[in-house]
């Protein structure tokens, strides 16, 4: 087959190219192909997350999120710094809006210190003032390592450098997987442009990571649900109040984030996400549908205890997703004086989010082999931070 490549990676997102990347710098002579359904680099998570190059702080020490998270801060920061990829080690602020949050705050600072996030400190009401003049809180932790970053030109950054290592390898746009047949010696890759053959084949497919899982005929136990954020954004005039970036105090219940403020790599602040249960995994607008996504995500039972479980916050995330009053007033804790006329509605992304049969959101990182295929189930956040370390994981489960 004139289409035979030593490793083929499915997914042109930033862990799927990363791994492209790692395995080249392992096997400069190996022919690398990168299959990607969409017509360019990161169009779903990599292009719609935050923008924010995560400190480790927050994570479970020992977890994968936690050494992967800060192992790939500092190899990401030194690639982008050599491959002149747009970021900024501008810092941020996990702020306290009142005494009953001061605990989880001191939690989480507790957890940087075991996971060595380097230089946090407590900051006072006045500190938190010095740091970011319109925004109110009781106490703070400054995260001095925490960044921004242009995540998509990192991709393109990452393609670059396979191709430069060698010429024969490539990366396929339009090029969607639609059934996979494997044996102990290779795998064939049914697309829709033309079949492929590869040695050993990588999945990092995000958000249809359960179904192309599926395909190789995995047994899975988890299923992947979309969950949509929408962000706003400041005005022109407003943007202003914002210096550069500043988180709540997260509920310790869930893997969000809450609702924050983020200066991103060009210079606008946007505000948000939220969290909603999507019904179409790509579906980047809040009437957006999909009869399968739909119903698939129904059908399975973790779904429903995951809702019956945690119901009074989805109600609550839903009713700020339609209201911009209501989402106004969560940015009005940290920041009382921004107004609805201070913000505008901008872009949305779609989180995958692997849930176990219990109903739990599974919160670490999913790697799984199968034959001579290597599955991403789960890749939340920090994964994008994390991408070069998590690759050199993937990279070790290839070579076993």
């Amino acid at each position: 087959m004139s289409n035979k490549s030593d490793f083929i990676i499915v997914g042109g997102g930033v862990v799927g190219l990363a791994t492209a990347y790692k395995l080249q710098l392992k096997f400069p002579d190996k022919k690398i192909t990168i299959l990607e359904k969409e017509e360019d680099v990161g169009m779903h998570q990599t292009g719609r997350n935050s923008g924010v190059m995560h400190s480790g702080i927050y994570y479970k020490p020992g977890s994968y999120k936690a050494e992967n998270c800060k192992d790939g801060h500092r190899q990401l920061v030194n690639f982008s710094e050599e491959n002149n990829v747009k970021h900024d080690i501008c810092g941020k602020i996990i702020v306290a809006t009142c005494d009953e949050e001061i605990p989880i705050l001191e939690g989480i600072y507790e957890r940087g210190l075991e996971n060595e996030t380097k230089g946090i400190k407590f900051l006072s009401s006045e500190e938190i003032k010095e740091k970011e003049p319109f925004i109110e809180g009781v106490k703070a932790i400054w995260v001095p390592t925490a960044g921004i970053i242009d995540y998509v030109g990192l991709c393109k950054a990452l393609v670059i450098k396979v191709k430069s290592i060698n010429a024969k390898s490539k990366f396929i746009p339009n090029c969607e997987v639609r059934e996979v047949i494997a044996d102990k010696d290779n795998t064939v890759l049914k697309t829709s442009r033309e079949d492929f053959l590869a040695t050993k084949v990588v999945f990092c497919t995000g958000l249809q990571s359960d179904r192309v899982a599926e395909k190789d005929n995995l047994k899975l136990d988890l299923h992947i649900v979309g969950f949509r954020g929408d962000y706003y954004e400041l005005t022109k005039e407003a943007k202003h109040k914002i210096k550069n970036l500043v988180y709540p105090v997260p509920d310790p219940k869930f893997p969000f984030l809450g609702v924050h403020f983020t200066r991103m790599i060009d210079g606008s602040i946007e505000c948000g996400p939220n969290a909603v249960f999507t019904f179409k995994r790509e579906g980047y607008k809040k009437t957006s549908f999909s009869v399968r996504d739909t119903y698939e995500a129904l059908k399975f039972k973790g779904t429903w205890k995951l809702f019956s479980k945690h119901w009074r916050k989805g109600i609550d995330e839903y009713k700020r997703a339609f209201s911009k009053r209501l989402f106004v007033k969560a940015l009005q804790k940290m920041m009382p004086s921004v107004t609805v006329d201070d913000v505008k509605v901008a872009r949305s992304g779609v989180r995958a989010q692997a849930i176990d049969y219990s109903g739990n959101m599974v919160d670490d990182f999913k790697i799984m082999k199968h034959n001579n295929n290597i599955h991403v189930l789960n890749a939340p956040s920090p994964a994008a931070t994390a991408c070069l370390a998590i690759a050199d994981e993937i990279v070790n489960v290839v070579i076993q």
